[in-house]
Formats: C-alpha cells, structure tokens, sequence
C-alpha cells in the first residue's frame, strides 16, 4: 500500500498584503502538493511565526522595510536548522541573489515565476535540491567561483562554440537583424547564417526564440 506524501507546510513572508493573499490563494486553489500554514509582513512577525509554526519552507521577500530576507535568515536559521528557505522576490540583481544565497536559502525565484513553476520550486527546495530562476544561478556560480582555490564553473555546451560564434548569439538574443549583425561583426549576411546553422546544430536547438532564451539564461546577452 503506498503512503500519500504530506503536503509541504509553507510560510510566505512579504510586506505586500495583497501579494501574499494572491499567492496563498493561488497555491491552494492548484494543488495539494502544498498547504500555506501562515503569513508574516515583516522580519519581527516572521520569526515569530516560524519559531512557532516550524513550517518546511518559507517563501522569503528579499527586501523589507525593517531588514529584509537576509535578517530573517540571521535570526531564524540557527535555532531551525530544518526549515527550507527560497527567495521569492521582484529583484533579479545579482548582489540581492548572492546576498541571500549566502545567507542561507536554498533558492531564489523571481516573482515573474508562474503558479505551477513555484510549487515546483517549493517541492524541490524542501526534497533538498537547490533551485533558481535560469538567469539567476549564474550569479550565484560566479559568486562561490570567485571564492579562492575554487575551481572554474564550465558549461560544456557554452565550450562547444567560437568565440564568433558567441559574438553571433549573443547579437542575435539582443534582437538584431541578420543584416545588423553583419554589419556589427564587419561580416556578410551568408556568414552570419552560416554561424547561426552551427549554433543551432551544436545546441540543438531549433529556432532563434529557443537560442535567445538559452543565450540569455548563460548571461551571454
């Protein structure tokens, strides 16, 4: 006989009412896969309500009035080594990423994340993975790359191409014409679609919308 899993037990923690009641009715209405056990508007209410729900993942805002995501994870995460938090936040600079990474959640979204891409997210966090919005995690790569004796972070599929071939893509993720990229890299249009045959053989991707995307998610653009 199998054991139906428990839902995930979530606290969301955000200074915007309205934004917390959205997301609350968004994830109950969706799934049974999480249950949201309470709310806080501000880093004092947070940890006193997750000292006393003892929640598996809190949904954190990065930035409040009285301190923030960070300061909750300060004040909360030492006595609660096992509750999970992901960063679910409108900023997508790579100080508020790193900042709250290094704090100790296990992940960051942006707010642009659908209704069924964040309860992914809050499953996985809570099965133990690490999860990022795609542009993101390459701050938090470079971020423990730069730390000293680590070693280089590579992406295998970026190594497959030229460096022409990298000037092409990421031309053509910024929304250039064939002809604009041409005359940009001092090239002929032939070239450049010679160049974009091989990007897209290589990647094995199909068309320029899906290189855009795969250009932009390695922060080539």
């Amino acid at each position: 006989m199998t054991t139906e899993k428990a839902p995930v037990r979530v606290f969301l923690v955000d200074d915007h009412a309205l934004f917390r009641a959205g997301v609350r009715a968004e994830l109950d209405s969706i799934t049974a896969e999480v249950d949201v056990v309470g709310e806080a508007g501000s880093v004092a209410e947070a940890v006193v309500g997750i000292g006393h729900l003892k929640p598996d993942v809190v949904l954190l805002d990065v930035h409040m009035p009285d301190g923030g995501g960070a300061e909750v994870l300060r004040q909360v995460r030492t006595a609660l080594p096992d509750v999970v938090f992901l960063a679910l936040s409108v900023s997508d600079a790579a100080e508020d990423v790193i900042a709250v990474i290094r704090a100790g959640a296990r992940g960051y979204v942006t707010k642009t994340i659908s209704s069924q891409e964040l309860v992914r997210a809050v499953v996985r966090v809570s099965d133990g993975d690490a999860v990022f919005s795609p542009r993101l995690a390459g701050f938090v790569l470079d971020a423990f790359a730069d730390r000293p004796g680590a070693a280089p972070i590579s992406d295998p599929e970026l190594d497959l191409l030229t460096p022409r071939e990298r000037d092409v893509l990421r031309l053509l993720a910024r929304g250039y014409a064939y002809k604009e990229i041409a005359s940009e890299l001092f090239i002929s249009v032939k070239t450049v679609e010679t160049h974009v045959s091989s990007v897209l053989r290589k990647t094995q991707l199909s068309n320029r919308y899906e290189l855009s995307r795969w250009a932009s998610d390695r922060r080539l653009v």
